[in-house]
């Protein structure tokens, strides 16, 4: 059985392939954007603060 592959997934295998120095560049550029360094008391009061949801938001009784 053959796995489906996009042509998206294709062109962005023979680009990787073609310009290996990308990888470098792409893994710079999600340390700018992702990768942070977590702060743990930070995080325990971001979980802390949380509000619970209703379980249908768009009910009209209170």
């Amino acid at each position: 059985m053959a796995i489906y592959e996009s042509e998206h997934t294709k062109f962005m295998r023979e680009w990787m392939a073609k310009n290996p120095e990308q990888a470098a560049e792409q893994k710079a550029g999600r340390a700018l954007w992702w990768d942070k360094p977590q702060e743990p008391e930070q995080t325990r009061q971001f979980a802390a603060g949380k509000v619970a949801h209703k379980a249908y938001p768009y009910s009209t009784e209170s």
